[in-house]
């Protein structure tokens, strides 16, 4: 064990060597699983101690913290979803925690505001639906982090809650019928009629009729499916088409099902196959004009719109009407058909490399009629119309330098202007003044990756402190995006860089799929090569290199940790998956093999034993300073991971730098208060500044 100011606290060695398919598979702190024992309490309050000691003495840390509260009070507004002339939308103003859901009829009316429900601020708004008149409001808050939503309908006109909550609704989308009387829903199966350890799975899709007991909704489908599968629904705007889907664990994958429900009764629906055993995604629509379209990556990974028939509903019946676009990723469409306009308008929104682009066409023929000028180089992140048609929509757009803003397309005009911004002020006046430039480099087989480089515009030149940030999985794209922990840390004197990883969906499925199962460690290599071309270009080196990531991006920092410990000066590992062997046993770990691979399967613990983090560690190793931050009510990922590996490289590093855990309790995987996010982030910049020597700079 190296040296630290008054050692790390003890833990325990076990002699665990479990044989797995012909592999020896130590397992020394498997005792850290149990998160209940006093064992266990007793080291996660000793490293509370001794991050806290070091985290007081860090000696940016108040400036980091206030700074990100300050960057962060920009604020965010939301896409409008439109029912009539009235509109829902969210907003975030300078000093709230959370953002807001407003009404806007003749003026604005708060109707869910997170902290007047919790003023605590544990509690978190994390789905919203109006029905299709826009009279009730399906919602859903969870608390302290753990995402069991609980499903609730108000009456706009009176704020009143008029049924529910509906528990065990985590992850349901709500598709209302007309009239606003019921709505489809998805709902875990109580706990009592699954076996042990299964209560996150057993989804169904039911019927909801409002005012009703929950207990007495219709099962309408999903008996006999496998328990991972999630599912999926959506009823088109005059309610004739109801659409079912269903997708194993995360699989890149899903099946779908058609019903026309003026043929029969809404609770028993004729599902008709639409898409079924195929390897693809697709989302369907019925537009308005009776016609369904298709956007799908079936036969082109970078995807393509296409149209059809939904009486007629199977693929050998779809024409392309937005074809495959060989280097661009197809993201969303709207249709465009108001009666002031000479010809229906369809707009598209592709990323290139992971920068969006927005385009017009003409929808009988989608030829190209015009290219959309954004703001920058930055992201759309969704396209909303009118449900009953129109000749405007409204993009979600941002940058690494611009706040969210909503961007207002007039098609009879042809015009592109700023319809809402968030309505804060960054502290100082202005954001500071970055540049992001776009560098392509090579991974280990050759392969072209793309990476923002983000920096100062004007002073400083040679080797910075540097962060190096990726992700690569689960077919998630790293795009341009306003970021308080960005600007804050090149505000300081450092650079940032954001790689497109393997894993992701920067370049289509196929990058995708070139980075899950047997072919991860592309995604390690790709990571890896990010930071030596950071290197060779003088642009820092290796001592002021930091790695980080969170969830899938915390496995990655763990890979890069354990394989290149060379190569990075500092790493911070956020609600990591760290102990490949067993992350199947925990939270909802088990949906994921269908990205990572299982250990049940011979084959495939080969692939996993040959980077998990946690089994890679080795005695002796010049490990780079490590930060594991941990949530205890992570419902996704379990701290034992962060437990288990802390542990592990406190006892194995030769290095003087060190390894630490942030352990912190009423938050969880996703949504928290704006001063949570402050004080971790300040905490996290402040670490790395200190482990790769900004705070001379």
């Amino acid at each position: 064990m190296a040296s630290f100011p008054g050692g790390y606290p003890a833990a325990r060695r076990l002699d665990l060597v479990e044989n797995l398919h012909g592999h020896r598979v130590a397992d020394p702190y498997r005792w850290l699983e149990d998160a209940g024992s006093a064992e266990t309490g007793e080291w996660l309050a000793a490293q509370d101690a001794l991050w806290a000691g070091y985290r007081d003495a860090l000696p940016r840390r108040e400036e980091f913290t206030a700074r990100v509260r300050e960057l962060l009070r920009v604020g965010s507004v939301g896409l409008p979803a439109w029912r009539g002339t009235s509109r829902f939308y969210s907003r975030r103003d300078a000093d709230q925690e959370h953002a807001v859901l407003y009404l806007h009829q003749e003026r604005e009316r708060a109707l869910i505001d997170p902290i007047a429900v919790d003023p605590t601020g544990r509690t978190t708004l994390d789905a919203w639906s109006p029905d299709k008149e826009g009279r009730l409001l399906a919602y859903q808050l969870s608390r302290g982090g753990d995402e069991e939503s609980l499903l609730r309908v108000m009456d706009v006109a009176t704020g009143e809650v008029v049924d529910g909550p509906i528990d065990r609704c985590r992850y349901s989308g709500v598709a209302w019928l007309p009239g606003g009387k019921a709505f489809y829903y998805v709902r875990r199966l109580p706990p009592d009629a699954v076996p042990d350890g299964e209560a996150q799975y057993h989804r169904r899709v039911y019927l909801h009729v409002v005012g009703t007991p929950a207990e007495s909704d219709t099962e309408v489908f999903g008996a006999g499916r496998d328990k991972m599968t999630y599912y999926g629904s959506s009823v088109s705007r005059d309610g004739r088409w109801l659409m079912v889907s269903a997708s194993v664990g995360t699989a890149p994958r899903e099946d779908i099902w058609i019903a026309d429900l003026t043929t029969g009764d809404p609770a028993a629906p004729s599902l008709a196959p639409l898409m079924v055993g195929l390897d693809a995604m697709a989302s369907p629509w019925v537009g308005r004009d009776g016609k369904l379209y298709v956007f799908t990556d079936l036969n082109a990974p970078r995807g393509r719109l296409c149209v059809g028939d939904p009486a007629a509903p199977g693929p050998d019946n779809w024409t392309d009407l937005i074809p495959e676009d060989q280097s661009a990723v197809l993201r969303d469409y709207a249709i465009l058909d108001g009666a002031d306009l000479e010809q229906p308008v369809l707009l598209v929104a592709r990323t290139r490399h992971g920068v969006s682009e927005v385009s017009a066409h003409d929808l009988a023929s989608g030829e190209l009629t015009s290219a959309l000028e954004l703001p920058g180089i930055g992201a759309v992140g969704g396209i909303a119309g009118r449900p009953e048609g129109g000749h405007e929509a409204w993009l979600g757009y941002t940058d690494y330098t611009t706040p969210p803003v909503v961007l207002r397309y007039d098609a009879a005009a042809g015009t592109l202007d700023t319809w809402a911004a968030a309505p804060g002020a960054v502290g100082d006046g202005a954001a500071p003044a970055v540049t992001a430039s776009q560098v392509t480099y090579h991974s280990a087989d050759g392969t072209a990756v793309r990476m923002v480089i983000i920096k100062k515009s004007t002073g400083g030149s040679g080797a910075r402190p540097c962060i190096l940030y990726g992700y690569g999985g689960f077919d998630i794209s790293m795009t341009p995006g306003y970021s308080a922990n960005i600007l804050a840390w090149v505000e300081a004197g450092g650079v940032y860089a954001v790689a497109g990883l393997r894993g992701g969906s920067e370049e289509g499925e196929e990058w995708h799929r070139a980075g899950m199962l047997g072919r991860k460690q592309n995604v390690f290599d790709d990571f890896h090569a990010a930071g030596e071309y950071l290197v060779a270009e003088g642009i820092t080196t290796p001592s002021r290199l930091a790695a980080w990531g969170g969830s899938n991006g915390g496995l990655l920092v763990g890979a890069a940790v354990t394989q290149r410990p060379d190569l990075f000066g500092a790493a911070v590992c956020s609600a990591p998956l760290l102990d490949m062997v067993r992350y199947e046993r925990f939270k909802i770990g088990e949906t994921w093999n269908v990205e990572y691979g299982s250990a049940a399967n011979p084959e495939e613990l080969g692939w996993l034993l040959g980077y998990s983090p946690y089994h890679r560690v080795r005695d002796g190793v010049e490990y780079p300073a490590v930060l594991f931050t941990v949530f205890a009510n992570d419902s996704r990922v379990d701290p034992l991971h962060g437990y288990k590996m802390c542990a592990a490289l406190q006892h194995a590093t030769a290095s003087d730098r060190p390894v630490l855990l942030r352990a912190e309790g009423q938050v969880g995987h996703g949504q928290r208060a704006v001063s949570l996010t402050a004080a971790l982030s300040g905490e996290c910049l402040a670490f790395v500044a200190q482990q790769t020597g900004l705070q001379l700079a």
